[in-house]
């Protein structure tokens, strides 16, 4: 099997017309069943890979805001630094002491915003780890509810050739669960 999942689709769907074509009734109704499920697998596979990398790109998203966040607090550090050594300035030379407070109130003055800003890159990496764990979350269940489905798909195959109603209930089994699970990747 390719790792197209429209293409999959399609050859499943195939295979089962090609099989509907038999006089038995049983062989057409679970071709019908590979079709369907084929569809479906190829719906979840597709789906799996969507919110497999958003999770990726959420990730990387919040890497970025952290990197910025970083940046912004070691400017906030820089500046304290700064305001600290013009205060003593201020303290050891009497001639410019006005001149290094007012430039140490600059450096203070200036913390707030970038605190401001630090802050708010923290707070998008907190939402975009949250998205990025929500995606990841998706993806899990999803790939559990396609495998899920390609397996009855597998079964289906099994029952046509073995022509035992056993394994064409299993495969539709196998294709009920994978769409609760799909189900539930989105609940």
């Amino acid at each position: 099997m390719s790792h197209d999942p429209a293409l999959e689709a399609h050859e499943h769907a195939e295979h089962a017309e090609h099989a509907a074509h038999e006089s038995d009734p049983f062989i057409a109704r679970v071709a019908i069943t590979v079709a369907v499920l084929a569809v479906l697998a190829a719906a979840a596979s597709s789906l799996e890979t969507v919110e497999g990398g958003l999770a990726i790109t959420a990730s990387s998203e919040a890497v970025l805001r952290q990197d910025q966040a970083t940046d912004a607090w070691n400017e906030y550090q820089a500046d304290s630094l700064k305001k600290h050594l013009y205060l003593i300035a201020s303290g050891e030379d009497k001639a410019h002491a006005d001149e290094y407070r007012r430039t140490s109130k600059e450096q203070s003055d200036k913390q707030g915003s970038i605190k401001k800003r630090a802050d708010e890159k923290e707070a998008e990496r907190d939402t975009l780890t949250a998205e990025s764990a929500v995606h990841e979350r998706r993806h899990h269940w999803l790939t559990g509810a396609a495998t899920l489905i390609e397996i009855g798909i597998a079964l289906s195959t099994v029952a046509i050739i073995t022509k035992r109603r056993t394994f064409w209930a299993a495969a539709v089994g196998l294709g009920l669960v994978g769409i609760a699970l799909a189900a539930v990747a989105f609940a």
